[in-house]
């Protein structure tokens, strides 16, 4: 009976070290578009996020004297607002501790109520619709500069610098897209400049020839486009075809899948991008070492990288993993991050953002200028 007793109480011991070891495991949730055509976006934060986990598993990071270990824990809400919500209720049932996405400001605003209302905080690397952090959710963060402070310097640039006085605008209806594009029309006005035009598109447009042609004899000097790079290519292109040789400025379009799509007629696109060129971030040149296994970077690795990093500074803070405990840390994180200086405000934006002006030249994207904006 005694051996029967031992037997008992160290399967019982053996459970309860097992169970202690498997309560060590903290899960953050990746969620952006892992399929379709923006996928390369939704992979590059993915991998971004995994190489911080990875990092962050090696520094034996502990947390009330224990051991912890990071798992991603990634969902495809397929840049759709209503799967955007899905994917984030499954990753609250799942427990995340933690969020970094949605990637676009059209999944990330609907899915923060849900983060929201499970007290989980989300990292956005990439959505900049100030939408996101003013409608009073403890809960929502960014890792870059929002579009108040992008349309601002779009602004800047086509009535100032550049001296255009007349521009048309379009954009793609989206969260993103309009959103930006409705700043932009505000302070190009702000500035002097008249707006004399304003078009809409969808996300699935291709064919622009009809609104460029209106466009076209209305003594345009410049065209914006709130939208992504896929479709800002061909609206490039079918400008080119058009003669219409004014140029396209744009956000967040500075990729070689535009180049690719746009061909020769690329030169001369402009794009404001929040945050810094890749070789000018603090970290930039060693953070593309290190994601060589991955592949390159195509855009927002290094904010999904910085994300991670700031729940993990949080979780350390507050000595915690629940989300509850340390989320009021979330205010206090302070440190030097891969694309510059992570901490936040009472909102959840960054207190100290950058833009970047992008021009292409010889079939590249070549930085202009950078410019850092409190």
């Amino acid at each position: 009976m005694k051996r029967i007793a031992s037997v008992v109480m160290l399967f019982s011991g053996a459970a309860l070290i097992a169970q202690a070891q498997a309560d060590q495991t903290v899960k953050i949730g990746v969620a952006g578009p892992m399929t379709g055509s923006l996928a390369r976006y939704g992979k590059d934060v993915d991998n971004g996020a995994r190489l911080a986990v990875d990092q962050l598993n090696a520094t034996g990071l502990k947390i009330k004297g224990s051991p912890i270990h990071f798992e991603i824990v990634s969902e495809d809400d397929r840049a759709d607002p209503k799967t955007a919500v899905t994917v984030a209720q499954k990753l609250v049932d799942e427990g995340v501790a933690g969020v970094v996405g949605h990637i676009e400001s059209g999944t990330s605003i609907p899915a923060s109520k849900v983060y929201a209302d499970a007290g989980i905080p989300q990292v956005s690397p990439s959505a900049t619709n100030p939408m996101l952090t003013r409608q009073g959710f403890s809960t929502a963060f960014r890792v870059i500069g929002d579009d108040a402070y992008v349309g601002r310097v779009v602004a800047q640039y086509m009535a100032g610098t550049a001296a255009y006085k007349n521009v048309a605008v379009i954009d793609d209806r989206t969260a993103y897209g309009q959103g930006l594009a409705d700043i932009v029309v505000e302070e190009l006005k702000q500035s002097g400049a008249n707006v004399v035009d304003r078009e809409y598109v969808t996300p699935a447009t291709v064919d622009f020839r009809s609104i460029l042609t209106s466009i076209k004899g209305k003594n345009v000097q410049a065209i914006f486009y709130g939208g992504v790079d896929a479709q800002a290519a061909p609206l490039r292109k079918q400008m080119s075809a058009l003669s219409m040789s004014m140029p396209l400025v744009g956000s967040s379009i500075e990729s070689d899948n535009f180049i690719e799509l746009a061909g020769p007629a690329a030169e001369g696109t402009m794009s404001a991008e929040a945050g810094q060129p890749l070789e000018s971030m603090p970290g930039g040149k060693k953070f593309v070492e290190q994601f060589k296994k991955y592949g390159p970077v195509v855009l927002y690795a290094p904010g999904a990288y910085d994300a991670v990093w700031a729940l993990a500074h949080a979780m350390q803070l507050a000595n915690s993993t629940s989300p509850k405990d340390y989320l009021p840390a979330m205010k206090k994180v302070d440190f030097q991050g891969v694309t510059g200086p992570i901490a936040f405000d009472d909102k959840g934006d960054l207190r100290s953002v950058s833009v970047t002006l992008y021009r292409v030249e010889g079939g590249h994207f070549q930085p202009v200028q950078t410019l850092r904006l409190k």
